[in-house]
C-alpha cells in the first residue's frame, strides 16, 4: 500500500498536544509575546499522536542503515557504530552542556577535546589539530584557507593554483575553488597513481598545494608519495591530505611521515559515527608546526591541568564555525579511540584491507577490475563492457542490490572509470556477509547473460519503483502542494 504524506493524513480538529493556556487567541498572546507570533497560520498537519508515531516509525523501517543492512559504500566508510559510543554521547554531563556556559564549568569536555586532538596528532603524525570543522568538506575548506594564509604571510600570494589528481576525493576541487584557488587536474598513470611526469610539468611558482587522497578513490596506495612530497616542497608548495580514506592506514602508516603538511580526518567515517544524508559530521584538521599559527580560533590550551579556549592568535584564519565543532561526533570518536586503543585501531585497518581484497579476488573472474593490483580498503569494478554488450549499467546493478537487501556501492565514481562500482566493505562485516554479497554479484552476472532486460525493471520490492531520473533531476517535486 502506498504511504501517504503526513499532510494527507491531516483531519481538521485533530491534534497531538494539550496546552490549556493556548485555547484562544487572547490566551496565546498571554503566553507568547506579540512580536514572536506568526502573522499567518502555519499550514501544519492536524493529526493524532498515534498517527504521527506510526507514520514516522513506518518510514524509518523503510530505510537502509548500517544497523539493518550491509552498506559497502565506497569512499564513504560506512562502518558499524558501537552502541557504547551512543551511551557516552548521551551521558548527562555531556548532553546537558551549553556552549556559552563558563569554561570553568566545562572542564570535562574541554579536557576530552584536548586529548582527542593529541590522539589525532599521534595517529596522523601531525603537530597540532583543530576540531572546529563540522564535515569532511568543511575540513578541506579549512585546510585550504590555512594554506592560503601561510602563503600570504610569506609574501607568496601569487600561489593561486591547487593541483588535484583525477583520482582524488570528489569534493577536493570544490573546496579549493571556494577558498579562492584555481584548480588544475592532472591524470593518473596506468597503475591508477599520480602521473609523476604530469606533476612535474604542472608544478610552478604559482602552485599553492597538491591535494592528495591516499589511498586514492581507486583504492590504490600512492607508493611514490615521498617522491611526490619532495617535488611539491621543492616547488615551494604544500601537500594536503584528504583523510576520507584514512581507515586502512590506522596504526600502519601516518600521513605526517609521508610528507603531508595539512591533514583532515573524517571522524564520522574513520572513527565510527552514524552518518549519511548530509550529517552529522566532523572534519578535524591537523597541521605541521610551521602552520600552527594559522589554525582557527579558539584553540584549547592547558595550563596546570586547567583547560581554556584561547583566541589570541593574530595569524589565525579566524572562526570557521560558531562554537567548537560537532561535540556529539567528537564524543563518539573519542569513545571509539578508548574502546580500541592503538592495537584495536591497527587491527581494524588490517581487516578493512583484508575484506576489500577478499571480495575483489573472488569477483575478478566475473567482472572487469581496471586496477587489479592489491588494493587497500576499497576497489572499483567497471561495467563498461556489460553496458555496451548487454545494456546493463551500473545503476541497474545498484537497483538489483536494493531488492536483495544490500545498499548499493557508490556508482559512477571515480569519474575516470566508466560505469564504476566502488566497493568498500569496511572491517565491521563478517565473512558470511561478504560471501552473501559476493553470491549476489555472481548471480547478477549470470542473470545479465540470460535476461538483461530484467535489470531495466528493477527494483520490484520497494515502495517506489524506478523513477525517471532525468525528469526527477530536472523537475524535482519539492513540495506537497500542487503548483
Amino acid at each position: 500500500m502506498e504511504e501517504k504524506l503526513i499532510i494527507e493524513k491531516s483531519f481538521p480538529g485533530r491534534k497531538s498536544y494539550s496546552l490549556p493556556c493556548w485555547e484562544s487567541d487572547e490566551q496565546i498572546q498571554d503566553c507568547i509575546p506579540q512580536k514572536y507570533l506568526r502573522n499567518e497560520k502555519a499550514e501544519l498537519p492536524e493529526t493524532a499522536e498515534i498517527d504521527i508515531v506510526r507514520h514516522f516509525t513506518r518510514l524509518s523501517q523503510k530505510n537502509f542503515s548500517v544497523d539493518t543492512n550491509f552498506y559497502p559504500l565506497g569512499s564513504c566508510t560506512m562502518k558499524y557504530n558501537p552502541k557504547f559510543n551512543e551511551q557516552v554521547a548521551s551521558m548527562d554531563g555531556f548532553a546537558h552542556l551549553h556552549p556559552l556556559q563558563p569554561q570553568s564549568t566545562a572542564q570535562g569536555i574541554l579536557k576530552l577535546m584536548y586529548h582527542l586532538e593529541k590522539s589525532l596528532s599521534a595517529i596522523c603524525g601531525m603537530d597540532a589539530f583543530t576540531l572546529h570543522p563540522s564535515a569532511g568538506a568543511h575540513g578541506e575548506l579549512t585546510g585550504m584557507l590555512i594554506i592560503k594564509a601561510f602563503h600570504k604571510k610569506n609574501n607568496q600570494s601569487q600561489r593561486k593554483d591547487v593541483i588535484v589528481p583525477d583520482s582524488s576525493h570528489g569534493t577536493n576541487p570544490a573546496s579549493a575553488c571556494m577558498a579562492g584557488f584555481n584548480v588544475i587536474t592532472i591524470p593518473s598513470d596506468k597503475n591508477g597513481m599520480v602521473d609523476l611526469n604530469k606533476l612535474k610539468e604542472t608544478l610552478s611558482e604559482n602552485t599553492a598545494a597538491l591535494m592528495l587522497t591516499n589511498p586514492n578513490t581507486l583504492g590504490v596506495f600512492e607508493v611514490n608519495v615521498k617522491e611526490i612530497a619532495r617535488l611539491v616542497h621543492e616547488a615551494g608548495a604544500l601537500l594536503y591530505y584528504d583523510g576520507a580514506n584514512l581507515n586502512p592506514l590506522l596504526g600502519l602508516a601516518r600521513p605526517g611521515d609521508m610528507g603531508f603538511d595539512v591533514v583532515h580526518v573524517n571522524l564520522h567515517k574513520t572513527f565510527s559515527t552514524p552518518h549519511g544524508g548530509g550529517g552529522p559530521g566532523s572534519g578535524p584538521v591537523g597541521v605541521k608546526k610551521r602552520l600552527i599559527p594559522f589554525l582557527p580560533v579558539p584553540r584549547i590550551v592547558e595550563n596546570n591541568d586547567v583547560y581554556s579556549l584561547d583566541e589570541t592568535n593574530p595569524d589565525s584564519i579566524g572562526k570557521i564555525t560558531a562554537f567548537y565543532g560537532n561535540t556529539g561526533v567528537i564524543l563518539r570518536a573519542y569513545a571509539y579511540f578508548l574502546i580500541n586503543g592503538i592495537d584495536g585501531l591497527t587491527k581494524s585497518a588490517q581487516i578493512a584491507v583484508l575484506n576489500s581484497n577478499y571480495i575483489m579476488r573472488r569477483l575478478e573472474k566475473y567482472y572487469n577490475i581496471p586496477y587489479p593490483a592489491s588494493v587497500m580498503h576499497e576497489f572499483v569494478i567497471s561495467l563498461k563492457e556489460e553496458a555496451e554488450k548487454l545494456g546493463v549499467r551500473a545503476i541497474d546493478v545498484a537497483k538489483w542490490l536494493i531488492d536483495s537487501g544490500i545498499h548499493p556501492p557508490t556508482i559512477y565514481f571515480p569519474l575516470i572509470v566508466n560505469e564504476a562500482l566502488m566497493i568498500e566493505p569496511t572491517e565491521t562485516e563478517s565473512k558470511e556477509t561478504l560471501d552473501e554479497f559476493i553470491a549476489q554479484m555472481i548471480k547478477i552476472k549470470e542473470t545479465m547473460a540470460q535476461n538483461p532486460d530484467l535489470f531495466h525493471h528493477l527494483p520490484q520490492k520497494t515502495d517506489i519503483s524506478r523513477p525517471n531520473e532525468v525528469i526527477a533531476a530536472r523537475n524535482p517535486v519539492l513540495t506537497w502542494k500542487k503548483i
